[in-house]
């Protein structure tokens, strides 16, 4: 396991990454196929132990955002499917077939250069990705998806291993634009059916359309946000067909204690005056780990008790003030639970003013991972060791 020399670590429960996959496996029809999304290092929790975590509990596949984060999951003994959900150079497909990884096909023009430039040693598989309505990534006119149906089923080396789309509204609990976009989608299916081209895999549902629509998406589920226990939005809390486990936290020490006199300021600015003897505590942890100078006037548990974060977050630093003299070394809970306070993820993102899946992803490398399984520790990922 590497090391670590600074007090503040994250904690990966992947138990609740186990059993959140499982619950979804049980929920699901059982033909449909779990694609676990370990985009972005996994959300912030780490793509390599999730990923391991989600196939033991019944994920089929995996997909990620880039090239790049396939093949360091190939590096490390992933052999599973592994689908690119983003764009890839297509110069870089010849790389994607000669080890094994999906690509999404998402406009005629990439696939045309893709094709005309390499010779495939190997099959490209490849999903085609329709654009039904999330403006982002995919083919919007059907007579472009109409040419590369034709161009493919001349085409050898190619692969159609699956079609897919986004839902941009999935996780709210309106349902008209939802309901569009699917039937844009079932319209693109029936074009492929034209064609007669028999495709494996056709998925729509994420987190939330898994959740909510599970007869209507298809054989595949792209189970991203859910996997890690967190609600696709809290809009649809109250849809939830099963409980959520929420898998991420973030810990610290203090690693000083010192008393303030009356008028004695704090940190960066000076902008907290001590009102009377104060005790104040330093916590190993700042804007450089993602815990961001917005985050002021958050608390943070310290032996159980909620205690208020006070001055400006520094760097690599922050301060709180204490009920009173406590011990160096007392843990420091900022996302999750310590005694019988919790301070859930969602807390976080409200505060910000922004969504579940930013907390995590905004922790930074140099935090250390701690991967928690049967109470046990399994691993310790440090990118700075």
């Amino acid at each position: 396991m590497a090391p670590f020399y600074r007090d503040t670590w994250v904690e990966v429960q992947l138990d609740h990454i186990y059993e959140n996959v499982k619950s979804m496996r049980e929920y699901l029809p059982v033909e449909t196929h779990i694609m676990a999304v370990v985009k972005a290092n996994a959300y912030g929790h780490g793509a390599f132990q999730v990923a391991k975590t989600a196939l033991q509990a019944g994920a089929s596949f995996l997909a990620v955002a880039f090239l790049d984060e396939a093949l360091s999951l190939r590096k490390k003994g992933i052999n599973v499917r592994i689908l690119v959900l983003g764009a890839i150079r297509h110069e870089d497909a010849i790389l994607a077939a000669e080890h094994d990884i999906t690509v999404t096909v998402y406009q005629k023009e990439w696939l045309l250069r893709a094709l005309k430039n390499h010779s495939f040693r190997k099959k490209l598989r490849i999903h085609l990705k329709v654009d039904t309505g999330m403006g982002r990534l995919g083919i919007k006119e059907f007579t472009e998806l109409n040419e590369i149906i034709e161009l493919i089923q001349h085409e050898e080396n190619i692969d159609i291993d699956g079609v897919y789309t986004h839902f941009a509204t999935a996780d709210e609990v309106n349902t008209d634009y939802f309901d569009r976009q699917y039937g844009t989608f079932l319209e693109a299916l029936a074009i492929l059916n034209a064609h007669q081209v028999d495709i494996p895999h056709i998925h729509c549902g994420n987190s939330a359309a898994g959740l909510r629509f599970p007869t209507k998406v298809f054989n595949v589920v792209r189970m991203g946000i859910a996997m890690y226990g967190l609600s696709p939005s809290e809009e649809i809390n109250g849809l939830l067909p099963f409980t959520l486990k929420e898998a991420f936290s973030l810990h610290s020490r203090l690693i000083h204690v010192k008393k303030l006199q009356p008028g004695d300021k704090v940190s960066y600015g000076a902008t907290y005056t001590a009102e009377e003897e104060e005790w104040i505590g330093t916590i190993p942890v700042g804007y450089a780990d993602g815990w961001i100078r917005r985050l002021k006037n958050r608390e943070v548990i310290v032996e159980g008790q909620r205690v208020p974060i006070i001055g400006r977050i520094c760097m690599d630093q922050f301060m709180v003030k204490l009920p009173g003299p406590m011990e160096l070394g007392s843990k420091v809970t900022l996302i999750g639970s310590q005694g019988n306070e919790v301070i859930p993820i969602d807390e976080i993102a409200r505060e910000l003013e922004t969504i579940n899946y930013e907390i995590p992803c905004m922790i930074s490398f140099r935090v250390p991972r701690i991967y928690i399984q049967s109470d046990q520790i399994v691993e310790v990922e440090n990118h700075l060791n």
